[in-house]
């Protein structure tokens, strides 16, 4: 997981979630927090769609080196 989240991902993790306990604990259980659990959802969305981009791209590297080392068996044939 460490190879696909970066650092700054971690640090808005953690951003986020210092965030949204000071807000808890400051606004208490009111209308707001719902607001703040909204702000929090979008975070974790986004860092989850940043995840699964870089599972998907390390996918893609990996095919590509495939097909590279293919055809270049295919040239030193011939």
């Amino acid at each position: 997981m460490k190879k696909h989240l970066s650092t700054a991902d971690f640090i808005v993790i953690a951003i986020t979630i210092t965030l949204f306990v000071i807000a808890l604990f400051l606004k208490g259980f009111t209308h707001n927090l719902l607001l703040e659990a909204g702000v929090m959802l979008v975070s974790i969305k986004i860092i989850m769609m940043n995840y699964k981009n870089s599972v998907a791209i390390n996918s893609l590297h990996q095919q590509l080196s495939d097909i590279k080392e293919i055809l270049s068996e295919i040239k030193n044939n011939k």
